[in-house]
């Protein structure tokens, strides 16, 4: 029975050690700590009535799951003092015997049957261990007594609720008070013998204190392999480095736009310079003085707003009789090279129309011609204009 009960325990020591590698969560120092009521009775297991010489037992056990499978308990039951093994022999104390022990627990569930993630609403648990017993007079022994003890028995556990913060237990076991006396009671050793021994039948009520995964049990999570990990980590990195290429991109993006935008404003400003001027006259050799007509795209009438900058040369013809006026008209590179053709043309002609239909001014002192497609500006809308050139000798 010793060699036995040493190997049970054992078994049980090296397998919860050995237990299925989980990748958990919630499995940290502080997690996975609980604490216990329990109460039932005890009873000598052999040469004894079982109910007659049964005593009322009560308990508190605290508890640190260290894995799916292996548990450890921490366990201290008192046995009330209803009656001894004599009846003429009253223990004169409330507690005829106190136990400490310290106890393996091994979830047979889990250990064959894989963990899922969360505690099964019913599991079997293995236990077995040692600790201190202290006898008052319990054994006839006149006086209270220091006992080694060890303890093997079975949880049945039923795991309550949605989140199993509670279990409640039925909980068999056999205790063994192992310190057996020589006949001359001078000496004691350890020895496993049931006329020393007491059944234990005990239900008690466990709590799950909360864990860091805000569960009150432990939680599968993924395992990432090194490579898993290397990837991962590269991915990552490529996604920094292309986010900062973007944002990098979007940087020269930006600038590029604001020096398109200056330029656009800087072109805008020299047109209205160039619409709003007055008449330039430039000596060398020949007197010559240009007004710029613009024009809507695809359009070629002069709006209102262009008029004085027609007048502005006809007022110079009136003046210079012997004054004559060259016009270019151009058009914006939109559309086909034969209908700019025709627009620049046109332009032209509008503009000399307008001095000869309107002003009064002589058609042979009036020259007038399309270019075609101008490039003056940068910008293309601003190249829908007519030229006028008044050249005097």
């Amino acid at each position: 029975m010793k060699k036995s009960l040493i190997v049970l325990l054992s078994a049980l020591c090296v397998s919860g050690l050995n237990a299925q590698d989980y990748n958990l969560g919630g499995n940290k120092f502080g997690d996975n700590w609980s604490i216990g009521l329990n109460g039932g009775i005890a009873t000598p297991l052999t040469h004894s009535t079982f109910f007659k010489n049964s005593r009322a037992v009560i308990g508190l056990d605290i508890n640190k799951q260290l894995s799916p499978i292996y548990g450890l308990t921490l366990e201290s039951n008192w046995t009330i003092n209803t009656q001894s093994r004599m009846a003429a022999q009253k223990s004169g104390t409330a507690f005829d015997a106190f136990n400490l022990m310290l106890l393996n627990r091994l979830n047979l569930n889990n250990m064959f049957a894989g963990y899922n993630g969360q505690p099964r609403l019913f599991e079997v648990e293995a236990v077995g261990g040692f600790g201190w017993l202290r006898l008052n007079d319990f054994y006839e022994t006149g006086e209270g007594a220091n006992h080694l003890a060890s303890k093997a028995g079975v949880n049945f556990n039923f795991n309550l609720g949605e989140k199993k913060a509670w279990t409640v237990a039925i909980k068999p076991a056999i205790l063994w008070d192992m310190s057996m006396w020589d006949a001359d009671r001078a000496h004691s050793h350890p020895n496993f013998n049931a006329n020393y021994a007491n059944w234990e039948i005990t239900a008690g009520v466990v709590y799950h204190f909360k864990n860091s995964n805000g569960k009150h049990h432990m939680t599968k999570v993924r395992a990432y392999d090194a490579s898993e990990v290397s990837a991962l980590n590269a991915t990552i990195n490529n996604l920094r480095q292309d986010v900062n290429s973007k944002d990098e991109s979007m940087r020269n993006t930006a600038n590029k736009l604001r020096n398109e935008e200056q330029k656009s404003a800087d072109l805008e400003r020299a047109l209205k310079e160039c619409q709003n001027q007055g008449p330039k006259v430039i000596t060398n050799n020949k007197k010559t003085l240009e007004s710029v007509v613009t024009f809507r795209q695809g359009k070629i009438v002069i709006d209102a707003s262009q008029q004085p900058n027609v007048e502005r040369i006809a007022t110079y013809l009136k003046n210079h009789k012997e004054a004559k006026v060259n016009i270019l008209g151009y058009a914006s590179p939109e559309g086909s090279a034969e209908v700019n053709e025709r627009i620049a043309n046109q332009r032209a002609e509008a503009v000399k129309n307008m001095l000869v239909n309107k002003y009064r001014i002589d058609a042979r002192r009036i020259t007038a011609k399309g270019q075609g497609v101008g490039y003056m500006f940068e910008e293309p809308d601003w190249n829908r204009v007519s030229i006028c050139t008044i050249v005097e000798d």
